[in-house]
């Protein structure tokens, strides 16, 4: 099982070096919110992972509210200019608030965000969700795309799966000091799951 981290600009300077010595093997950088917002700390941990050799995920809150092409061009263009995607590495939404929308468009926002992300980068998006809120249906149809569950009530490594899934991939079991998670398979089987074109998106 590999460990790994989750940050955004709330952490703001992250020691990779200290993480990476630790036994972090894989890690994910918030890089985009919506349309407009961009972390400003975004370019600074996607290169701070990618010289400690850890495994590189970016993710994207989503805003199921507005458009979802407009958002995965907006999450896209900020990995770009962080130095875009190399052979691995892995994207994800964070899929969870509803913008107070019913499920059915949470989950339509959702599957169009994960679509134009496939075809315009070429790699599958892994999805961050809580049980809760899988339940209420706000992830119908993403049964497809591998499950990042935020269970920190659970044991590690043992996640309540809520459904459309009925696996998990990624379990985030601990938030402090640092959002922790695990992943139940080796780095190849991880990296298995990221880009693999051989240019930048």
């Amino acid at each position: 099982m590999l460990h790994g981290i989750d940050v955004s600009n709330w952490q703001g300077a992250v020691d990779w070096d200290h993480h990476a010595n630790n036994g972090i093997s894989f890690a994910f950088a918030k890089a985009t919110e919506g349309s407009t917002f961009s972390d400003a700390w975004f370019a600074r941990n996607w290169t701070g992972m990618r010289e400690n050799w850890l495994v590189c995920g970016a993710y994207h809150f989503a805003r199921p509210a507005g458009d979802p092409e407009k958002q995965a061009a907006h999450f896209l263009a900020a990995v770009r200019r962080a130095g875009g995607l190399h052979r691995g590495d892995l994207v994800a939404l964070d899929l969870e608030t509803n913008d107070h929308l019913p499920p059915r468009r949470v989950a339509g926002f959702a599957r169009r965000w994960c679509q134009a992300v496939t075809a315009r980068a070429g790699v599958r998006p892994v999805i961050y969700t809580f049980l809760t809120f899988a339940l209420n249906g706000n992830c119908a149809g993403l049964e497809g795309y591998p499950l990042w569950i935020a269970a920190p009530n659970n044991p590690q490594g043992r996640p309540d799966v809520p459904g459309p899934w009925n696996r998990w991939t990624i379990h985030q079991h601990s938030n402090t000091p640092v959002d922790r998670n695990v992943f139940r398979g080796t780095r190849a089987e991880l990296t298995s799951l990221g880009y693999h074109r051989r240019r930048d998106a």
